[in-house]
C-alpha cells in the first residue's frame, strides 16, 4: 500500500510538471514575473480549478495565482512592467494585466455575511487562504517556486473517490453561488457530494442571487458536461427543483404512452433527452447552448396536455404550451431574449420532424418549416434536438440510447433534396418588383408574402409569380369593408 501510494505520489508530480512547462510555454511572461515574486520573497501559488484541471488532466480554463507576503500596491508595482494594470478588481482582490491571461490575487480573509467586508492579509497561510475555497478539489495549490502540491484538505483523495466535500461548511454557505457551483460540478466531474454538503445544500439561503452569475453555473453544467442531467437529478433529491425549475419539477410522475416512451414520465425522458443533446457534434457553441435548453425542457408542456382514453396516452397541442411556458423558465436563469426566443421556437415546432415524415409531407412543407425558422434556426438544428429526443427513450437505465435515429435520417434526406437544411429558399420576387401596382406598405408585403408562398409551391417563373400573387391580392382587397 506504501509503495502504492508513493507511485501514486510520483504519478501526480509528474503530471503538475508536464502541466506546469505547458502553461510556461504558453504564457512566456510568467517566468520572469515569478522570478521577480522570488527576488522580492513574494510566494506565488497556482489556486483553483487550474490545479484540479491538472489533477483531472482536463483543458485549464482559467490562471489563478496567489501572491504571498506583498502588499495589493507592491503586486502592481512588479506587474507594471509587463502590461496596464487593470485595478478594478481591487476590492476582490483580483489584478488583470491587459494582454495577460491570468488573474493575480491575494490571500483575503472576510467577514461574515452576504456581503463581506474584504481585507488582505500578506501573511496569512496558504493553508488558511485555502480553507475559504468552496470545496476540497478546489482548495488544492501548486507552489510555484517548486511545483510541490498543497492539500491541506485531502481534496486529491476526494478526486479520486469521486466526492464533492467542503473544507468549512460555516464559509460555504455565505455564498449562494455555490451551490450552483455544487449543481454543475457534480454534472462536469460525475462526482456526488458527502452527506454534509448535501445537508448543507438541502437547507441553504439561495435567494437574491442575480441571474447573470446564476446563468454562467447553468452554461457550464449544459456546455462543459458529458451528461447535464446529473446536476438537474441532484437538485430534485435534494428537494430544490421545485424551487428553481418548478416548470421542470412538475414533470415528475407526468405517465407517457409507454409505446412511444418506455423510459418512463416525462422528467426521465427529458433527463435522457438532455444527456443526448450533451453528445451531439455541434461546433457553434451558441447553437450548443440552445439545443441543450431545448432538449430539457421541450416536454414542459405535457404536464397540462397530457391525458388517456382507451386509445392510450396523449399530449395534444404540448408543443405550444411548452413554448410558452419556457420563456417564464428561462427568464428565472437568463436576460437574454434572443436565447429565450430561440429556445421558445425550437419547443414550438419540435414535433415537425416525426409528423413531415410520418405525413410523407411534400418538399413545399420543408420549405414552409424552413421559413418558419429562420432567421435565428434552421432545419438542421431541429432535426438535431428531434435527434436527441428521439434518443431519450431508453427503457433499461438512466443514459440515452446510441446511434443515429430512422426518422431524423429521412427528414434530413428530405430537407437536404428540398434544398432548404441550412438555409430556406431565397425569395424570387421582393418588394420593389410590386411598387409598379401597389404603393409602399402593408399590400407590398402582401403581395410578397403570396409570391413566396407559390414559389414554395412550385411555380418557378417570376412573371407568373407577379402575376398570380397582384390577382390574389386584388381579390383581398375587393372583399375587405370600405
Amino acid at each position: 500500500m506504501v509503495g502504492h501510494d508513493i507511485m501514486k505520489c510520483k504519478q501526480n508530480k509528474e503530471i503538475i510538471q508536464k502541466a506546469l512547462h505547458e502553461i510556461y510555454h504558453a504564457h512566456p511572461y510568467l517566468t520572469p514575473i515569478l522570478a521577480a515574486c522570488a527576488q522580492h520573497d513574494y510566494r506565488a501559488y497556482l489556486v483553483g480549478g487550474a490545479v484540479r484541471d491538472i489533477i483531472l488532466q482536463q483543458p485549464i480554463l482559467d490562471i489563478d495565482i496567489e501572491v504571498h507576503g506583498c502588499t495589493f500596491e507592491q503586486l502592481s508595482d512588479l506587474l507594471q512592467p509587463y502590461g496596464y494594470v487593470d485595478l478594478c478588481g481591487k476590492s476582490f482582490g483580483v489584478i488583470k494585466v491587459h494582454g495577460l491571461a491570468v488573474d493575480w490575487t491575494l490571500p483575503r480573509k472576510d467577514s461574515a455575511g452576504r456581503k463581506p467586508l474584504v481585507a488582505y492579509d500578506p501573511q496569512m497561510s496558504i493553508e488558511q487562504a485555502l480553507m475559504r475555497r468552496d470545496l476540497t478539489m478546489n482548495a488544492m495549490a501548486i507552489d510555484l517556486h517548486d511545483t510541490t502540491l498543497i492539500d491541506p484538505f485531502n481534496g486529491l483523495d476526494d478526486i479520486n473517490q469521486n466526492i464533492l466535500r467542503t473544507p468549512d461548511a460555516n464559509f460555504f454557505v455565505q455564498d449562494p453561488l455555490r451551490f450552483f457551483r455544487v449543481m454543475q460540478f457534480i454534472a462536469r466531474f460525475n462526482m456526488q457530494p458527502d452527506d454534509g454538503l448535501n445537508a448543507v445544500c438541502k437547507q441553504m439561503v439561495i435567494k437574491d442571487l442575480s441571474r447573470e452569475r446564476i446563468e454562467q453555473e447553468f452554461k457550464k453544467m449544459l456546455m462543459l458536461s458529458a451528461a447535464p442531467s446529473l446536476g438537474i437529478r441532484w437538485l430534485r433529491t435534494i428537494g430544490r427543483l421545485q424551487e428553481i425549475m418548478p416548470e421542470l419539477a412538475a414533470t415528475i410522475g407526468v405517465e407517457q404512452d409507454i409505446k412511444w416512451h418506455p423510459e418512463g414520465d416525462v422528467f426521465e425522458h427529458s433527463m435522457q433527452a438532455v444527456d443526448a443533446a450533451a453528445q451531439l457534434p455541434i461546433a457553434n457553441a451558441d447553437d450548443r447552448l440552445i439545443i441543450l435548453y431545448a432538449a430539457l425542457c421541450h416536454d414542459i408542456g405535457k404536464v397540462t396536455t397530457t391525458f388517456a382514453d382507451e386509445r392510450g396516452i396523449h399530449s395534444y397541442g404540448h408543443a405550444e404550451v411548452g413554448a410558452k411556458l419556457v420563456r417564464t423558465l428561462l427568464a428565472r436563469i437568463t436576460t437574454h431574449k434572443e436565447l429565450i426566443d430561440r429556445v421558445s421556437k425550437l419547443i414550438l415546432h419540435h414535433m415537425q420532424p416525426v409528423q413531415l415524415v410520418a405525413q410523407d409531407s411534400s418538399a413545399a412543407a420543408y420549405k414552409r418549416l424552413a421559413h418558419k425558422l429562420w432567421p435565428t434556426l434552421d432545419v438542421n438544428m431541429l432535426a438535431l434536438l428531434c435527434q436527441a429526443d428521439a434518443r431519450g427513450r431508453n427503457p433499461i437505465g438512466n443514459k440515452p440510447l446510441e446511434g443515429q435515429m430512422p426518422t431524423v435520417i429521412t427528414f434530413l434526406e428530405r430537407a437536404e433534396a428540398a434544398g432548404v437544411r441550412y438555409a430556406p429558399e431565397q425569395p424570387l420576387l421582393t418588394g420593389k418588383d410590386f411598387l409598379d401596382h401597389f404603393a409602399p406598405g402593408p399590400v407590398v408585403s402582401d403581395a410578397v408574402n403570396i409570391a413566396y408562398n407559390l414559389q414554395l409551391e412550385g411555380i418557378r417563373d417570376p412573371q407568373e409569380l407577379k402575376e398570380k400573387a397582384i390577382e390574389q391580392v386584388q381579390e383581398q382587397i375587393k372583399r375587405s369593408p370600405a
